[in-house]
């Protein structure tokens, strides 16, 4: 009998046991089971949108490849004052682009009050340039003095290769008589100032003649002048082909 209660008891210890163990096995089980997984999350750029190119497969697709938005195409704008740069007509008809006029056509254009894209040749002014301040002597040709007539022809000579008479009343006689609304660039301007055709000037540009001047010897002055207005005769043309 003795033994027999020590088989009970030792038969009921190890089947506690093994049910506890399948319980906690059982428990373990669910837990394990239930518990959520882990992912790991993937981060973005921010800013950045990765579109797939559909004409590639996405093995082929290059995932860094950020799209950017390029400016549309325009065409080029043409400034309305870069339409034409020649418009502009000189005194004799020729006409000019700015760009090309010299500073001495700039200093004589400023000097006349007219736009520079009017004046004409730049070698007449050169001439005028060169010979601008000498002292008038009567009979005189030379930097050291020089009268009207002599001078109106040396500036058509240098300038045009044009070859005067040597008084002013024989210039006058020479020359095709030209009205004076009609002056232009080259043509000469008569005056009397001591009875007759006794003076010589050059037409330039806007009323303004150039002339070697008793008070003054070479230099500007204007038909609209009272004392030249009420001297003037006439203008001439001389034929540039003789």
């Amino acid at each position: 009998m003795k033994h027999l209660f020590f088989v009970s008891v030792a038969a009921g210890i190890f089947s506690g046991t093994s049910i506890s163990a399948e319980a906690q096995t059982s428990v373990n089980s669910v837990k394990f089971s239930s518990a959520p997984l882990q992912s790991k999350s993937v981060k973005f750029i921010e800013g950045i949108e990765v579109k797939r190119d559909a004409a590639k497969p996405a093995s082929e697709v290059d995932l860094w490849a950020v799209p950017v938005k390029k400016a549309p195409v325009t065409a080029p704008v043409t400034k309305p004052e870069e339409v034409n740069k020649v418009d502009k007509v000189n005194s004799v008809g020729t006409a000019v682009v700015i760009e090309s006029c010299t500073p001495l056509q700039f200093k004589y254009a400023q000097l006349m009050n007219v736009e520079v894209e009017t004046i004409g040749s730049n070698k007449l002014y050169e001439v005028i340039e060169d010979w601008w301040g000498t002292r008038y002597r009567y009979g005189g040709t030379t930097k050291k003095g020089i009268d009207c007539s002599a001078f109106a022809g040396t500036l058509l000579n240098e300038t045009y290769r044009v070859s005067l008479p040597r008084t002013a009343r024989d210039q006058y006689a020479q020359c095709e008589k030209v009205q004076r609304d009609n002056l232009q660039e080259g043509d000469l301007v008569f005056f009397n100032t001591r009875g007759g055709v006794s003076h010589v000037g050059v037409y330039l540009n806007n009323g303004y003649f150039v002339h070697s001047s008793v008070s003054s010897g070479v230099t500007i002055s204007s038909l609209n002048d009272d004392y030249y207005n009420r001297k003037y005769i006439g203008g001439g043309r001389i034929n540039q082909q003789q």
